[in-house]
């Protein structure tokens, strides 16, 4: 049994982020105890299948003793080294030299951070200085897409586009501007082609509003993580690309979720051939075995920013643990099992489940099915043939997440009726037989939406 006083101290101290505050105390705590693969067990002894990777970030699996080999060793050897003065550590410089080896375009620099929303705030800052550096300072705004998520602090909630995470935050600032998603089953053009030009036209027509001597840059994610995880068309992140350089500004990519695998390629990039200004990572960096993320500065960038500086003077942005030697010696070792088959493994396992999550498409209550490798969403609707969704009062995402954990998998319950998937890269067609199972099992659970 778990312990009440586990339960009682969780309840009295430990403030939870993204939760509703007092249906958290009144709800309590469920408590994880270990992991092997792609499997998670609870402190009362629950095996349950993992099919969100903890928070979209363990994509290697849990447990694996290399990496805790890794760790242990260099916390023996050196636990911190900092980043600050031209001091630096052993892992953290090669696994800098790794990342650009393995970068898109000509991403070369890697400046790191403790995780993804850092990250983003560290291109906000990077841009500026950029801009400035060039004699540019009206050059202050930013345009990120409606349903898109870049962080929770203080100035990437603003350009993630989530009602909760501006609402009694006075977000969005007055620097931060958003066009709208390109979520191909909620959009009544017809053909991916018409999709990509309205969403190049949109970006146009913002920056002409805001004046392109004002706007600095346009930022997305390949796939929208916490908007329901929607996927544009091929095709639609190129064509923004190209209208950014076409209008001055700088294009960015958040692959703080689609790094290291989710989609298929190392990088989601790949799909397309992008060569952002800017990338984001995180996440799948360590597989949440530590915290760390990273920014990609691509050449062109960097250059300027290098030599913006009168000699002598430093950078003025930085963290105390930027490039912390533990996190980058897992790191080094997570790419190891990334590159010794585990990417493999996401292409093909990847289409293999894609193909089976479309199998639940006959399902009643299912009315969008959209994939990008391994990193998927389930859509419910009431009605199949108008789209229209659930009623509220049915509290939908509430019943899946207690639905799916009694049938023994763990999923992204969202609160606009989406079931968020994206289970370790390192999963079988087996485990991916069994997600599916245990997936249909939930689904029936819900039938009631129908009437």
């Amino acid at each position: 049994m778990l312990s009440i006083s586990l339960v009682e101290k969780d309840r009295a101290h430990y403030f939870h982020p993204v939760v509703p505050i007092r249906a958290h105390e009144k709800r309590g705590v469920t408590v994880m105890k270990s992991g092997k693969g792609v499997f998670l067990t609870d402190i009362e002894g629950n095996e349950l299948l993992d099919g969100f990777a903890g928070l979209w970030c363990v994509n290697a699996g849990y447990g694996h003793d290399a990496v805790v080999d890794a760790a242990a060793e260099q916390m023996r050897r050196l636990p911190y080294a900092t980043g600050y003065f031209h001091f630096g550590s052993e892992p953290a410089i090669e696994l800098a030299a790794k990342l650009a080896e393995l970068s898109p375009g000509d991403l070369d620099h890697i400046f790191f951070t403790l995780g993804g929303s850092d990250a983003v705030d560290t291109v906000i800052r990077m841009v500026r200085y950029y801009f400035n550096a060039q004699d540019k300072p009206s050059k202050k705004h930013f345009i990120a897409l409606e349903k898109g998520y870049h962080g929770s602090s203080s100035n990437g909630a603003g350009l993630t586009a989530l009602p909760v995470f501006h609402d009694k935050f006075d977000l969005p600032l007055q620097w931060q501007h958003h066009i709208p998603s390109p979520y191909p089953y909620r959009n009544d053009l017809t053909s991916d082609e018409d999709v990509i030009a309205e969403g190049v036209a949109n970006l146009k027509a913002k920056v002409a509003e805001l004046g392109a001597e004002n706007v600095a840059a346009f930022i997305m994610e390949l796939v929208q993580g916490s908007g329901g995880v929607i996927v544009p068309p091929d095709g639609y992140a190129k064509a923004m690309q190209e209208t950014c350089r076409e209008l001055g500004i700088l294009f960015i990519v958040d692959e703080v979720i689609t790094g290291f695998g989710r989609t298929g390629p190392m990088f989601a990039c790949e799909h397309e051939g992008l060569t952002p200004d800017l990338l984001t990572t995180a996440k799948g960096l360590t597989s949440g075995y530590a915290p760390m993320g990273a920014v990609f500065v691509s050449d062109r960038v960097y250059q300027v920013m290098a030599d913006a500086a009168p000699e002598g003077v430093p950078f003025g942005h930085g963290f105390t643990y930027s490039g912390h030697p533990v996190s980058a010696a897992i790191a080094l070792e997570i790419i190891k099992l990334y590159e010794g088959g585990m990417i493999e493994n996401a292409k093909t396992v990847g289409a293999y489940f894609e193909a089976q999550l479309r199998t639940l498409l006959d399902h009643p209550v299912v009315g969008d099915v959209r994939s990008k490798g391994l990193l998927a969403a389930v859509e419910i609707v009431a009605d199949k043939e108008t789209k229209a969704k659930p009623a509220k009062e049915l509290n939908i995402a509430g019943r899946l997440a207690k639905a799916g954990y009694e049938n023994g998998v763990i999923f992204r319950a969202f609160a606009d009726d989406v079931i968020g998937l994206a289970p370790p890269i390192c999963i079988t067609p087996a485990e991916v037989d069994l997600l599916i199972n245990r997936l249909r099992a939930t689904l029936d659970s819900i039938l009631d939406v129908k009437g």
